[in-house]
């Protein structure tokens, strides 16, 4: 109760609840004429047409059991013209009594005074002694998911709302946030922005640019991550001195370009960590089809390790007898001249010289087939918009202009042929169906697509894609490699690769005493003792103590690390 005080000054003060309260108290007033006017018609009646004398204590006491119905019936009219006067009494008090009054009191003052309250509970700025935070300027589809990671890692974060309403309701969601204008230098000045570890600039890239600008003013050293929509403003953002510029949605097409198979069989570097890189290649129509992992011999022949197997949108543990089909795409580990080794291996494999089919042409679909032709794979596109479509030409070796849904475009366009299909539109139903269609016209077909809710990822993988990708992992982990400042590795959604120091409860105990896998489903691909760095170990391979296990594995897995062993990975 000692906050109501300043709650409702709070309320009082802005100019809208001000009027709100001002047109409540006149419909008060308006309630409180009508009251007294029935209050007088009753006197009239009772004394005029039915000869009877009743106080006005008792005229408004009858006033107000008639007009709110509870109609106790020790006062009643005899005569017509009273029992008419009742009725009007009766339905006027339904109306304004029963109706009118709890929406105009809940309307016009109970609901903006509760959204006084959650506005006042938005922090304005964040505490005095913070530093080595994350500043993130939007709650958008990229937010949550870089916000898990961060609370992951220990890593302290403040999202910007300027809508006070907002900003309480995720306050009040657990969200570190702090309301104040996007553009004011006072807002950054409140969060430390001086000793922040990033900036975060999510939003348009008008207001993304004067985000940079507004940030360099007041901290001219502090790391600014800026996402772009337009290639036109990548140039502008650079200028205006954010160090990191994030074309997400161009970036999202040449990584979705990284997981088909056409042309001849070859490793794609998805990211590096320490000196070694991460790769995948397809087995689709290589001599490993059909053989386990121990009998391919590639650690022995070449050095290269397996991590993990992607098998229709599943990330497998690699063990030895695990079987190599013709779908999955192994991640394997090695250095620059073993990732070389392997590629001069498989590149006598051809998997298939058909063009590869894009279907969508936004910024995702241009940026796939552009990075398709720059590395002289054959690729047909198909767009819908005519408006689009005109902006495509030369964008791949054929454009077809049509809707996808259309089987004779699709088998026009080489679906039948095709080795792969990307499913670049921007609609989640749109690429689940065209999934379930393109698998039913080729089963071989490799199928990669992107999505735009995570809630349909398990959907699309139902349907049939091979691989899958968001915007919003790709940005939440983009954001998040530059914060921790390694490399982006990105494996697939809700796959990621860990580094977390061997906790005291697990030290000196063997892989398989620890029972990680079991307890956690994290799985255990490397160690980092000193200099020695053990990769694939197995069930005998003892914890170090002071050493580092690099796991594979989800956020939520990571998660349950953290509980089941009083842990987390090194921020």
């Amino acid at each position: 109760m000692k906050f109501l005080p300043a709650q409702l000054a709070y309320f009082l003060s802005a100019r809208e609840a001000r009027r709100n309260v001002a047109s409540l108290l006149r419909y008060v007033a308006f309630l409180v004429a009508v009251i007294a006017l029935f209050t007088v018609g009753f006197h009239v009646i009772m004394s005029e047409v039915e000869g009877r004398d009743h106080s006005w204590i008792s005229g408004f006491y009858w006033t107000l059991t008639v007009m709110t119905t509870l109609g106790f019936g020790d006062i009643t009219f005899e005569s017509d013209v009273g029992r008419v006067f009742s009725v009007v009494v009766l339905l006027s008090g339904v109306v304004l009594l029963l109706i009118v009054l709890p929406f105009t009191f809940i309307s016009l003052f109970f609901a903006p005074w509760l959204e006084a309250q959650v506005r006042l509970q938005a922090p304005r700025e964040a505490p005095a002694d913070t530093k080595g935070h994350v500043i993130v300027c939007a709650w958008d589809s990229i937010a949550p998911g870089l916000v898990q990671r961060l609370r992951l890692y220990g890593i302290p974060y403040f999202v910007i709302e300027p809508d006070p309403l907002a900003a309480g309701r995720l306050h009040r969601d657990g969200v570190s946030v702090v309301t104040g204008d996007i553009d004011a230098r006072e807002t950054y000045e409140r969060l430390h922005v001086e000793r922040a570890r990033l900036v975060f600039a999510n939003r348009e890239d008008t207001t993304n640019t004067n985000i940079v600008l507004t940030v360099r003013e007041t901290a001219p050293q502090v790391p600014i991550a800026a996402v772009v929509e337009s290639d036109d403003a990548v140039d502008i953002l650079q200028l205006s001195g954010a160090s990191h510029v994030l074309p997400l949605k161009h970036r999202l097409g040449e990584l979705l370009v990284h997981r088909v198979n056409v042309g001849h069989a070859q490793t794609h570097v998805i990211g590096r960590y320490r000196d070694l890189l991460v790769a995948e290649f397809t087995i689709h129509k290589t001599g490993f089809a059909g053989r386990t992992i121990r009998e391919t011999g590639l650690r022995e022949a070449i050095g290269v390790n397996f991590i993990g197997v992607w098998e229709r949108g599943r990330l497998q543990p690699a063990r030895p007898d695990l079987l190599l089909s013709e779908t999955c795409v192994p991640v394997v580990v090695g250095s620059a001249e073993q990732i070389a080794e392997l590629d001069a291996l498989l590149v006598i494999y051809d998997a298939n010289w058909e063009p590869a089919l894009v279907i969508g042409g936004g910024k995702v679909g241009r940026a796939a087939a552009l990075e398709l032709r720059r590395r002289e794979f054959p690729v047909h596109l198909i767009e819908r918009d005519p408006r689009l479509f005109a902006s495509l030409t030369g964008v791949a070796d054929r454009v077809f202009q049509g809707d996808a849904e259309d089987r004779e475009l699709l088998v026009e366009a080489g679906i039948e042929r095709a080795p792969s299909v990307l499913l670049t539109t921007n609609d989640d139903a749109m690429n689940i169906y065209l999934a379930v269609y393109c698998r039913r016209l080729n089963p071989e077909l490799r199928i990669v697509s992107r999505i735009t809710h995570e809630r349909n990822l398990e959907a699309i993988h139902r349907a049939g894609a091979d691989f899958v990708l968001s915007y919003a992992s790709l940005g939440a982990e983009h954001a998040f490699s530059l914060v921790r400042g390694r490399e982006l590795i990105l494996l697939g959604e809700q796959f990621e690769l860990f580094a977390i120091p061997v906790p005291p409860a697990l030290a000196d105990r063997t892989l398989a005493e620890s029972e990680i896998g079991d307890r956690t489903g994290l799985n255990v691909i490397a160690i980092q003792h000193g200099d020695e760095f053990t990769t694939n170990p197995t069930g005998a391979t003892r914890l170090p103590e002071g050493g580092e296990m690099v796991m594979l594995g989800s956020a939520e897995q990571l998660e349950r690390f953290h509980r089941a062993f009083d842990a987390g990975p090194k921020a």
